[in-house]
């Protein structure tokens, strides 16, 4: 179970003034999908990367199976079995499809294996597996590469920042198997940042984030009226697939 106690998040703006990005979040996630959404600039994908350690807060604590893991940097908590996706994908120059997955994975792997991991996320293994993961690559294809390594990785948590960008040519109905697929593998938790409505729909609790604080959090019969209804984020739940 992942757990937040008064988490927050200072930085300095253009004028040396302090700025709060994330306002003392208190937080437990230990449900197979949980959503957070909320409108643009509201911190969600600030609040997913310190989870993952990619910032460091700079108040509170967060406790990973009742493990301190606050100072903890993100290779750390990769380890401890934390898998993060970024909302744009890195690429990786020299380095192919295969290597990546099998540094995901932590152990030798077999072409074949390599190739399931590609298979579950829609790609034709044989146009991809021994491809540089550089610029040859459209943002939907490293989208979906980067969703294959964190299945091959198979950590308790793993925090997916909007998934579902870029993946316009793949069925969306298959992004969902997958998450599904994930959970009975793992049967760890997966926090997925969404504006999507269907997203949303699978969650079986939606968190809505607004001026870095948390302004609602229940199941989706609780959340998604009020979040529908509200404008905001309505403006952003639109079917982009």
């Amino acid at each position: 179970m992942l757990e937040l106690k008064n988490v927050s998040y200072v930085v300095k703006d253009e004028n040396g003034a302090d700025k709060e990005i994330i306002k003392n979040i208190n937080l437990k996630i230990d449900e197979r999908f949980v959503a957070i959404t909320g409108p643009n600039g509201g911190g969600k994908s600030t609040l997913a990367k310190i989870i993952a350690g990619i910032y460091q807060p700079t108040g509170g604590q967060i406790l990973f199976d009742g493990e301190d893991i606050t100072n903890m940097s993100i290779t750390d908590r990769a380890r401890h079995g934390i898998s993060f996706a970024f909302q744009q994908p890195v690429r990786f120059k020299g380095l192919t499809v295969k290597d990546l997955i099998t540094l995901a994975a932590g152990k030798p792997i077999s072409v074949a294996e390599a190739c399931n991991y590609l298979a579950e996320v829609g790609l034709c293994a044989r146009d991809y597996i021994n491809r540089e993961v550089n610029a040859s690559l459209s943002g939907g294809e490293l989208k979906r590469i980067e969703i294959a390594l964190i299945i091959a990785r198979s950590t308790k948590l793993s925090v997916f920042d909007e998934p579902e960008a870029g993946i316009d040519l793949w069925s969306f109905n298959n992004l969902i198997k997958v998450f599904e697929r994930m959970h009975e593998k793992t049967h760890g938790s997966i926090l997925i940042i969404s504006h999507q409505e269907r997203i949303l729909n699978i969650a079986d609790r939606i968190i809505v984030i607004a001026d870095g604080e948390i302004r609602e959090s229940g199941t989706k019969d609780e959340i998604m009226p009020s979040v529908l209804g509200s404008g905001a984020p309505c403006s952003v739940l639109t079917e982009n697939i």
